[in-house]
């Protein structure tokens, strides 16, 4: 049985890392074969390229320079995680994916969208995930969220959080425009909502995603 790639996309304080344990716990808790991993990081080189790029304390990186560490933790990451987890058949959970740079580095630093698809390509070796989880939120709201949750694990704050309003909203818009692109692939869900509500959500898309992929071809023989 192949893999499953699935990845969870949003502003800050919008609760993708939250939602994708739930639906890590739900998985294993149904037999499913689950990895969860993050982008950047994941891997041992991935680690210290994320410590490096959301460190508060890092100043100066130009635009095309924090492109160009994303790109490199992805590549990794895709190497030594993703493409073998799904060559055995396992579901990966990703936090963050090329979305992410698209909207980030795309429409929020202004870099140039053709080129970064091509990065995007190259650092992901083709790989594109089977479906996306973007959770919407205003950013003003979720800020605030990543504040208040700065406040109590002052390891959490990052680099990227510091960022003007205006960066934030622009990220919103790009992550709105890849969903309205590819809604087929992209399920975009309100973050405003209450969190049990989105992980049931969640949940159900992802089982008959499961259920679809199991079903028997014309030959008797399942596929997926």
């Amino acid at each position: 049985m192949a893999g499953l790639f699935i990845t969870f996309e949003g502003g800050e304080g919008a609760g993708k890392t939250t939602q994708l344990q739930a639906l890590c716990a739900h998985l294993r808790a149904t037999g499913r074969d689950a990895v969860e991993t993050r982008d950047p990081g994941g891997t041992p080189i991935g680690k210290q390229i994320r410590s490096l790029l959301l460190d508060p304390a890092t100043g100066g990186i130009a635009a095309v320079t924090e492109l160009f560490l994303y790109e490199a933790s992805r590549a990794q990451l895709v190497h030594e995680v993703i493409r073998p987890a799904l060559a055995a058949g396992r579901i990966v959970l990703c936090d963050r994916f090329t979305d992410s740079t698209v909207a980030y580095q795309g429409y929020g630093r202004g870099l140039d969208l053709e080129l970064i698809q091509r990065l995007n390509a190259l650092a992901a070796d083709g790989l594109r995930p089977d479906l996306t989880f973007l959770l919407d939120l205003e950013p003003e709201v979720g800020l605030t969220r990543a504040a208040q949750r700065a406040t109590l694990r002052p390891e959490r704050h990052d680099r990227i959080e510091g960022e003007l309003l205006g960066f934030h909203q622009r990220v919103r818009a790009g992550y709105r425009a890849i969903a309205a692109a590819e809604p087929e692939r992209v399920i975009l869900l309100d973050a405003g909502r209450g969190m049990a509500e989105i992980e049931e959500l969640i949940r159900r898309r992802v089982d008959a995603l499961l259920r679809s992929s199991a079903r028997p071809s014309p030959s008797g023989v399942l596929t997926g």
